[in-house]
């Protein structure tokens, strides 16, 4: 068989470059590390790595979305601390500002310094984040959601509670809406409120009451009537709700005596004069806002004479009472965030843990053992080496050597 000269050169070149191109790509998995270069090198193992990776830039996308959910919780936390710190305070100065010996230009400071506590609640509640987001606006982050409209706070956010995917599985809330924390708060004991009518002549005082029995609780108004009759105080209790209205409690009358009915007991304690009433009505959701501005107003007014004093009184516990209620939801709503962070760190652990066996499964799948591939290096090294010798021995073998 011959083998021509253009033949012999053309085989002996390409399979020179074969090696060459074997052993240039050896040498660049070498330097990257990485056992596949193109998808050509194992099919199958590029695409399970590709599959990992997808993967893997997913739970780096949870951990992102972790990172800001936790950020944001934190920011409502500071927030949520300087509000119920503000609470306590204004539970403190109720308190002192029910103190006998006080007049009516002393109870003014209060009242002052307690306008200085609105300003400042109204601040908070229009707490920014770092991109001038509002964090209490719901939906409406770019909505001031507090203004103030004379003695009146007007709420411009919305309910929503924004969430981000902290895993597969998981929707994580960034924050709780200005109407839950500022807005929704019940008044009087959570399930009825207790007031005197501003037109008492008397000195009685109505306490806040409580729940005796649920089942019994109808959720109806009630008014409570007091008259005078030779001497003898007698009181009544009308259901307001009912058609026709229905008594469904009375008697004489005793200071300090609880009054029981339909599931419902407070006491009145004082002297009521004749005519006067108090109403008894099923909570509602009142502001904070409204609460201070209420209690301001008590504060600025007048106490002369024991009716005045007495309304006073009543006001202060009514006030008292609706800041705990505030002070209670927003430890409720501190206490949920804290939950929310704590949840937040068991992701992280999770995620970290995932990130690690995509890490592992990953280099299974692409990285290069060194000690194989530098042997198969040398290897073809060798290879080369020999086959460019033998090429050059091979070429410049020629019959005329061989003729003398």
């Amino acid at each position: 068989m011959r083998i021509s000269t253009s033949s012999f050169y053309e085989n002996a070149g390409s399979k020179i470059s074969e090696l060459q191109s074997s052993l240039a790509s050896k040498q660049n998995q070498i330097s990257t590390g990485r056992r596949i270069q193109v998808p050509s090198d194992d099919p199958v193992a590029a695409a399970a790595a590709l599959d990992v990776q997808q993967a893997a830039g997913v739970n780096t996308q949870f951990a992102t979305n972790r990172d800001s959910a936790k950020t944001a919780l934190n920011l409502q936390e500071t927030a949520l601390t300087q509000y119920t710190d503000l609470l306590q305070n204004i539970k403190t100065l109720t308190v002192a500002a029910g103190d006998g010996v006080l007049d009516d230009s002393q109870r003014k400071f209060f009242a002052e310094q307690l306008n200085n506590d609105f300003q400042n609640l109204l601040g908070i509640a229009n707490t920014q984040d770092s991109a001038g987001n509002f964090i209490f606006a719901g939906f409406k982050t770019t909505t001031q959601p507090f203004s103030q409209t004379g003695a009146s706070v007007i709420y411009a956010g919305d309910q929503g509670q924004r969430l981000l995917p902290g895993s597969t599985s998981r929707q994580l809330a960034l924050n709780d809406s200005g109407d839950a924390v500022f807005q929704n708060i019940k008044t009087g004991n959570g399930t009825f409120t207790t007031s005197a009518a501003p037109a008492n002549t008397g000195n009685g005082i109505i306490g806040t009451g409580s729940v005796t029995n649920a089942a019994q609780v109808t959720g109806d108004t009630y008014r409570v009537d007091f008259s005078i009759t030779a001497g003898v105080t007698n009181f009544s209790v009308t259901d307001l709700t009912k058609s026709p209205v229905t008594t469904v409690a009375s008697g004489p009358y005793t200071p300090g005596q609880t009054i029981a009915f339909d599931g419902l007991q407070f006491d009145i304690n004082g002297s009521p004069a004749n005519g006067d009433n108090f109403s008894v009505k099923p909570s509602a959701n009142q502001s904070i806002f409204q609460t201070v501005s209420d209690l301001m107003a008590a504060l600025n007014a007048s106490t002369a004479g024991p009716a005045a004093r007495a309304a006073l009184t009543s006001s202060l516990a009514v006030a008292n009472n609706n800041v705990s209620s505030a002070l209670d939801a927003a430890l409720t709503i501190r206490a949920s965030g804290g939950a929310r962070l704590q949840e937040i760190d068991s992701l992280d652990s999770e995620g970290a843990d995932r990130g690690l066996q995509y890490a592992t499964r990953l280099s299974n799948l692409q990285d290069l053992d060194y000690a194989k591939a530098v042997t198969e290096l040398t290897q073809q090294q060798v290879t080369l080496q020999a086959a460019q010798q033998s090429f050059v021995k091979i070429a410049n073998l020629s019959l005329f050597d061989y003729l003398r």
